[in-house]
C-alpha cells in the first residue's frame, strides 16, 4: 500500500473512531443533558467548520457569520411558532434557501471590497440583522425570543433527534471535507495565497470566492436551524456579533490550516464552558484565561501542533 493510501486508512479509521463516540453517547450517557451538550458540541462544530471554509482556506474573515446561523434558526423557530411544528422540516430547508439567497446578495457586495472592508461589512450586516430582529418585537419576540420550539413526530424524542443532528453534522462535514479537498477547494487556496497568480492563469477569484461565501453561509444556516430543536428557544444573541467572535476563536484554537482544526477547538471549547460554567459564576473570566493560555502554548491550534509533533518525530524515527 502507498503512503497516500496508508495516510487515508489512517484518517478514515480515526474518524470512523470519533464518530462511534458519538453514536455512543446516547448509550453510556447516564442524563439527558449529557445528549443535550453532545448536540452542541455537534452543531458548533458544523458551524466552525463552514466558517472555516471562508477564512481558513480562502483567506475571508468574516465577522458576519452569525447572520446566516441566526437566521436558520429563526426560520425554523418562526414557522413553527407561527404555523406549528408540521412545518418543522419544511422550515429547515426555507432558511437554507434563504440563507443562501441573502448570502448570494450579500455577497456581491462585500466580496467586491476585499481585504478589511470585507470584514468589517459582514460585520455591519450581521449587526443590522440582529437590530431588526431585536427590535421587530412583535414578529420575533424581540429580546424574549421564541420558546416552545419541539420538533415533529419521531424527531419530538431527545434520542432520536440527537442521531437526526449526528447524521446532517456528519454528512455535511464530510460534503465540506471533499469540496475541500477537491480541485475547487485547491482554486480556494491558491485565491488565499496569491490571487493575482489565479487571475492570471485564468480562473476568476470574485467568482470562487462568492461561492464558498454562499456555501459557508449555507452550512452556516444549517447549524442554526439544527441548534433550534436542541434547547426549543432561541434568541436574538444567536445574531449577535459574540457569536461570530466564538466561532473565530473555535477555529484559532483548533487550526485554521486544518480541516478538522475548528471540529477539535469547537469541542474543547464546549466542554470547557460545561466543566468551568459548573463550578463557578467566574466561568467567563476563568475560560478566557485558560483559552488564552492554551493560544500562546499552541500557536498553530491544538491540531496544528499535533500534526507538527508528529512531524518531528517521523524525522527523529527515520535519522536513527
Amino acid at each position: 500500500m502507498t503512503n497516500l493510501g496508508t495516510r487515508n486508512l489512517k484518517a478514515a479509521s480515526l474518524w470512523a473512531f470519533i464518530v462511534l463516540i458519538f453514536v455512543l453517547v446516547p448509550v453510556l450517557s447516564t442524563s439527558s443533558y449529557q445528549v443535550n451538550l453532545a448536540c452542541h458540541v455537534l452543531i458548533w462544530s458544523l458551524f466552525a467548520v463552514s466558517f472555516n471554509m471562508l477564512w481558513g482556506i480562502t483567506g475571508m474573515l468574516s465577522l458576519g457569520q452569525a447572520l446566516y446561523y441566526g437566521l436558520g434558526a429563526y426560520s425554523v423557530g418562526l414557522m413553527v411558532d407561527h404555523l406549528g411544528r408540521q412545518w418543522y422540516l419544511p422550515a429547515m430547508g426555507l432558511g437554507l434557501l434563504a440563507a443562501a439567497a441573502l448570502a448570494l446578495l450579500l455577497g456581491l457586495l462585500v466580496i467586491r471590497v476585499g481585504g478589511v472592508y470585507f470584514t468589517m461589512l459582514t460585520l455591519a450586516f450581521a449587526q443590522l440583522g440582529w437590530q431588526i430582529t431585536f427590535k421587530w418585537y412583535d414578529f420575533t419576540g424581540g429580546d424574549d425570543g421564541i420558546q416552545g420550539i419541539i420538533p415533529p413526530g419521531i424527531l419530538e424524542s431527545g434520542t432520536v433527534y440527537y442521531y437526526f443532528v449526528l447524521a446532517v453534522v456528519m454528512l455535511s462535514i464530510w460534503i465540506l471535507k471533499r469540496m475541500a479537498f477537491s480541485p475547487f477547494g485547491l482554486v480556494l487556496r491558491c485565491v488565499q495565497q496569491n490571487p493575482d497568480r489565479v487571475r492570471f492563469l485564468g480562473r476568476r477569484v470574485r467568482r470562487n470566492q462568492l461561492r464558498v461565501y454562499v456555501i459557508s453561509s449555507l452550512f452556516s444556516a444549517l447549524a442554526g436551524s439544527l441548534m433550534a430543536g436542541v434547547d426549543g428557544s432561541i434568541h436574538t444573541d444567536m445574531l449577535f456579533w459574540t457569536t461570530s467572535g466564538e466561532v473565530i476563536l473555535m477555529s484559532v484554537l483548533g487550526g485554521i490550516n486544518q480541516f478538522f482544526g475548528p471540529f477539535v477547538g469547537a469541542t474543547v471549547i464546549i466542554l470547557i464552558e460545561d466543566l468551568v460554567g459548573a463550578h463557578t459564576e467566574y466561568w467567563s473570566l476563568i475560560i478566557g484565561i485558560i483559552i488564552m493560555v492554551i493560544v500562546l502554548v499552541f500557536p498553530k491550534g491544538v491540531v496544528g501542533e499535533a500534526m507538527r509533533a508528529k512531524s518531528l518525530l517521523a524525522k527523529t524515527g527515520e535519522g536513527r
